[in-house]
C-alpha cells in the first residue's frame, strides 16, 4: 500500500497511478476533499482518500493513523505538499531572517515527522520506502527562489542523509528534486495565470512518476533529478 500524501492533479496523482499499476492499494490525502472523488474514479482500483493538513502534526498524525486502520500497513510513502497559501519565494536581497521560517515549518519539519511516524514501523519490519519531493532551488543556487532554497537544501540532504543511514536496513529513501512546473498541477496553473516576467519549462508528471517506482524497484540511487529549467 502506498500513501500519497499531497496529492495534486499533477505528480501526486501520477505517482498514485503509476504505483496503482503494479497492484498497490492507493491512500491519497489532501487538505481538502474537493476533488477526491475525480481522483477516485480516475484511478478505479481500490482507492482510499482523506482530508488532511499534513504540515499540522496532530493531522498528520490522526491521518496516517487512519490509513493504517482502513486501507492496511504502509509499504510506501510519498510526500509532496505544496502550499499555495503560503508568501511567494522572493530573492534574498529583497527580504530579511524571518522570510525563512515559513519554508521550513511547511516543508522540512512535515517531512520529519513524517519519518518519525513511519520509519519505526518499516525498520521493524525491515522493509519500506520513503519516497520525498523536493526542488532544484535545494542544490542549484536559483535567485529568483532565494527564500525557498535553504528549506529545499535542508529537505534534500535530510533524505539524502536517510538514505545513507539506511543502509542493510531493507528499508529505502529517495529524493526526487525537480526543476520546473508540473503539468496538470496546482501550481502549474496558477503560475501560467499571468506572466512572472520569467519563463519556466514543464515536466510530464507522468514520466517522473516512472522514475519513482523505477528508484522504489532498483533502490541503487538516493535521488532522482528532473529539470526543464
Amino acid at each position: 500500500m502506498i500513501a500519497v500524501l499531497g496529492v495534486g492533479p499533477g505528480l501526486g496523482l501520477s505517482i498514485a497511478r503509476r504505483f496503482g499499476r503494479e497492484g498497490f492499494t492507493t491512500a491519497l490525502v489532501s487538505r481538502t476533499d474537493t476533488r477526491h472523488a475525480s481522483y477516485r474514479e480516475s484511478l478505479g482500483g481500490t482507492t482510499h482518500t482523506y482530508a488532511a493538513d499534513v504540515t499540522d502534526p496532530a493531522q498528520l498524525e490522526a491521518v496516517l493513523a487512519r490509513i493504517t486502520d482502513e486501507a492496511g500497513e504502509l509499504d510506501t510513502v510519498y510526500f509532496g505538499p505544496a502550499d499555495l497559501s503560503g508568501p511567494r519565494p522572493a530573492p534574498l536581497t529583497e527580504t530579511g531572517a524571518e522570510a525563512l521560517r515559513a519554508p521550513f515549518e511547511s516543508i522540512v519539519f512535515p517531512a520529519a515527522r513524517l519519518v518519525e511516524a513511519v520509519l519505526p514501523g518499516m525498520l521493524e519490519r525491515g522493509s519500506g520506502s520513503l519516497l520525498v519531493a523536493g526542488g532544484l532551488s535545494g542544490k542549484y543556487p536559483m535567485p529568483m527562489l532565494g527564500t525557498l532554497a535553504p528549506a529545499s537544501a535542508a529537505l534534500r540532504m535530510y533524505v539524502l542523509t536517510l538514505n545513507a543511514a539506511l543502509r542493510e536496513t531493507g528499508v529505502y529513501a529517495g529524493a526526487l528534486t525537480i526543476g520546473g512546473l508540473i503539468d496538470r498541477g496546482d501550481i502549474h496553473r496558477e503560475f501560467t495565470k499571468q506572466d512572472q516576467g520569467f519563463a519556466v519549462g514543464t515536466l510530464d508528471p507522468d514520466v517522473i512518476a516512472d522514475k519513482a517506482w523505477s528508484l522504489y524497484v532498483e533502490r541503487k540511487d538516493a535521488e532522482a533529478e528532473f529539470t526543464a529549467v
